[in-house]
């Protein structure tokens, strides 16, 4: 994923003078692995079909693109799920796009080591700043954020450069789409299983519907009741970091040599919490895990830099369900109703959702908490103010 000498040198600089390149072996230039095409997944994806006359749908590459974007590991996995875990080697079967998209949905669900490697890179607060911003659907991205920690994010395969807006960046994936925020808010999912037994589930799904209202009427009592908790703990890191940075100040040593230094790198990398805005989407994200994992057809996530917006769509019993993210005072609510609007009309929806966090913790509960519903022609909004 790195140049080795770069690794060491940013992660083991004693050990870098032990591990210098001969002049006569120099590393001239790196090479990356890249992506497939859509042609290229057909193709290999093809020769399965000739060794074993099993055919991919043209409709199942299509999806298998679609979810992977050509990236490698996942366009081989996603084949060794269908073709030897769902249908077990059963050649007969043609593999349709319904095929993949389950395939799909059980790789996001599984631990796999190239998971775990990408759960590794985000715990780098280089990368999860990062990460967050888009996340969230940010404006652009906040002030510390360096173009280095943006290219290393890019060089690592989690972002890419969003191709219908030159300024704007999105997951590289729509699988990692999925798996990136599950593994950044694994702690809250602990601590919402705590909270909410399996058994709650059957209060909001049966055999037909997903009551969508009840579920996030249910978030809303249950973000009131635990939110406080929540920023606490996220910024009890924060407030170790000021506290240090206070001492260091108070005996004169922030400019006093190299160890003043790297304490303060120490600090601002490895000390600093999630955002707030990030914990909002994130606490949110947890609570649909917990309660819709394994009953959901499939959770969808769009996000990206530079669209002040984090779409879901939830699919249960072949009905969908579309949220849309917002926290209040980024955007009117005329302008989110739009854009919910335009995303009801992309998931074929009558209902839809629209979930407004107001970040000023200092307002009380009941001047927070409250739900509209606006009618427009055939469409019912539901605005969920928390």
């Amino acid at each position: 994923m790195r140049n080795i000498r770069d690794y060491l040198a940013s992660n083991h600089p004693e050990s870098v003078g032990e591990h210098l390149a001969s002049p006569f072996n120099i590393v001239a230039e790196r090479m990356t692995l890249a992506n497939f095409t859509q042609d290229e997944i057909g193709q290999l994806y093809s020769q399965h079909t000739e060794a074993t006359g099993q055919i991919f749908q043209d409709e199942a590459i299509e999806r298998a693109w679609y979810w992977t974007e050509g990236q490698p590991w996942l366009v081989n996995a996603l084949a060794r799920q269908t073709v030897e875990v769902i249908l077990k080697k059963d050649y007969s079967v043609n593999v349709t796009a319904k095929i993949i998209d389950q395939a799909a949905q059980a790789l996001i669900l599984r631990n796999d080591t190239h998971f775990d490697s990408l759960s590794e890179r985000l715990k780098e607060p280089r990368v999860r700043r990062v990460i967050e911003a888009v996340i969230i659907g940010a404006n652009r991205f906040p002030n510390g954020i360096s173009n280095d920690d943006i290219q290393l994010t890019l060089d690592l395969g989690l972002l890419k450069i969003d191709t219908n807006n030159t300024y704007s960046f999105k997951i590289a994936n729509n699988i990692y789409q999925e798996i990136i925020p599950r593994s950044l808010n694994t702690s809250i999912q602990q601590q919402i299983a705590i909270s909410i037994p399996d058994s709650y589930r059957n209060k909001w799904m049966d055999e037909k519907f997903l009551d969508m209202t009840g579920l996030l009427k249910e978030f809303q009592f249950y973000w009131s009741e635990n939110s406080e908790m929540y920023i606490q703990n996220n910024t009890i890191e924060s407030k170790i970091s000021t506290s240090i940075y206070l001492a260091l100040e108070k005996n004169d040593l922030l400019n006093k040599g190299k160890m003043a230094e790297d304490i303060i790198k120490v600090i601002k990398d490895n000390l600093t919490g999630l955002t707030n805005e990030a914990l909002t989407h994130l606490v949110l994200y947890a609570f649909l895990q917990r309660v819709l994992n394994g009953g959901a057809d499939f959770i969808q996530r769009e996000y990206a830099l530079g669209t002040l917006k984090a779409d879901i769509c939830i699919s249960y019993k072949g009905i969908r369900y579309p949220l849309e993210l917002k926290i209040k005072g980024h955007k009117s609510q005329e302008e989110s109703i739009e854009q919910l609007k335009s995303y009801m009309y992309k998931c074929f929806a009558s209902e839809g959702w629209l979930v407004v966090f107001d970040k000023d913790f200092k307002k009380l509960w009941k001047d927070k908490i409250s739900w509209d519903t606006i009618k427009d022609n055939d469409k019912s909004i539901h605005v969920v103010s928390c």
